[in-house]
């Protein structure tokens, strides 16, 4: 199907609706002016152009209205953050009641653990994966501390059998049938940063339903990359964040979504502050607290805005394009991506991500024998840029929305050099 060839990959990036996309992103250069083959888009995505001008909109209205801004903007702050709300439903797969742009992702994770983490003496223990990004596991630790559990006890992992480096949705639901009547939380990332395997969150969340467990999805290395059908998986909350494959800058909000079914139940315990309350009478101040049906309910503070202009521009170019488009570049970049680096006569490394594109988002993890991070460095000193997770792993995510064809052939192309 495919050909290892330099003139095939260029001919792959013409027949490429969507290669256009690739002029509307700053790509760093090297000293000579060459752009860097940039393949981190899921830890940093890159800057969209008209990022700049969406920001510098908002500092123009700031230096024009001063407070009057809040109403008087061209994109009144007020409402700002619902002006992201339709655009990123779509991307997760969601009704837009069901989901909010705030905060960050760990914070968000511990708000909704607040509602959705209800612990009682007898079912209490939290599921993760066993090799969970840290801040997960460091974020459901301390929510057993705080109720008074052991975290020994407590916290269940979800792990890979003897020899094999991906989970398997079967062992998964062996935990949560043998153990399911003291387990109360299933907190599971969708897309696991490791490996870059893309779990069956509809399967999790069916699994932990049927204990009566509540499930939510970390999806930091799902959003915008895959499709995850947040509505329709029946899952109760999930979180991500907006500056890896959602283009929105380092340290940029985070999304959040709580699903449709607990819309209306205002008895669920959580956090408050102004921006949850009734936005009918937010500003009659002395009124008491009437949260929010939706999403909106978990918001504790009005939006920075900088931070959500730079959002919009990017969620802009995900409404004009749409995941369906971008999903089905990104299976065939990253399929000739790892039909290339098979092509590779070497025992060195190999390829730990799901083969199956339906398993997969665009990462690939690839596994270095002997690992000392050298090879990652060599590419860096070629201004090939990808990153390294420990102990052995060289993550490289070919983002569709920026990456060609050539891109990836011109990469395995010096590491088979370097290898």
């Amino acid at each position: 199907m495919y050909k290892p060839t330099l003139d095939y990959a260029q001919q792959l990036d013409k027949e490429d609706k969507l290669a256009h996309l690739r002029a509307q992103f700053h790509i760093p250069k090297d000293k000579d002016g060459n752009d860097w083959l940039y393949f981190t888009g899921n830890s940093l995505g890159l800057q969209p152009k008209q990022t700049q001008q969406y920001i510098q909109q908002e500092l123009d209205d700031w230096a024009k209205y001063g407070v009057e801004g809040h109403f008087e903007a061209r994109n009144p702050w007020m409402p700002y953050h619902e002006f992201l709300t339709n655009s990123m439903a779509k991307i997760v797969g969601a009704k837009p009641l069901e989901v909010v742009v705030m905060n960050t992702l760990t914070t968000n994770l511990h708000l909704l653990m607040v509602s959705f983490y209800q612990p009682t003496k007898t079912k209490y223990k939290i599921v993760i994966e066993s090799d969970a990004f840290p801040s997960d596991r460091y974020a459901v630790q301390s929510q057993l501390k705080f109720h008074g559990f052991d975290t020994e006890d407590g916290l269940i992992e979800w792990k890979p059998r003897e020899g094999e480096e991906l989970l398997r949705i079967e062992d998964l639901e062996k935990i949560v049938d043998e153990q399911g009547d003291e387990i109360a939380l299933l907190l599971i990332g969708g897309v696991n940063y490791y490996t870059g395997q893309y779990l069956d969150i509809k399967r999790i969340a069916e699994i932990g339903h049927a204990k009566n467990c509540m499930v939510g999805i970390d999806l930091a290395h799902g959003a915008g990359n895959i499709s995850p059908e947040l509505h329709d998986s029946g899952v109760d909350f999930a979180a991500w964040c907006t500056y890896k494959y959602l283009n929105s800058g380092p340290g940029s909000l985070a999304g959040l979504f709580v699903h449709e079914k607990h819309t209306h139940n205002k008895d669920l315990p959580r956090f408050a502050g102004w921006w949850n309350h009734n936005k009918e009478t937010r500003f009659n101040m002395r009124q008491p607290f009437d949260v929010m049906p939706g999403a909106e309910g978990w918001q504790l503070s009005n939006p920075p805005i900088l931070s959500m202009a730079a959002i919009r521009a990017s969620l802009d170019m995900f409404e004009e394009v749409g995941m369906e488009a971008l999903r089905a570049k990104s299976e065939k970049l990253t399929g000739y991506f790892e039909y290339l680096i098979n092509q590779i006569d070497t025992a060195s490394i190999k390829i730990i991500t799901p083969s199956n594109p339906k398993e997969r988002g665009c990462q690939l993890s690839i596994q270095v024998k002997n690992a000392d991070k050298s090879l990652h460095k060599k590419l860096t000193e070629n201004n090939i840029i990808t990153d390294w997770r420990e102990p052995d792993v060289i993550r490289c995510a070919p983002v569709p929305m920026y990456n060609s064809f050539e891109d990836v052939f011109r990469m395995v192309e010096k590491l088979k050099e370097l290898l």
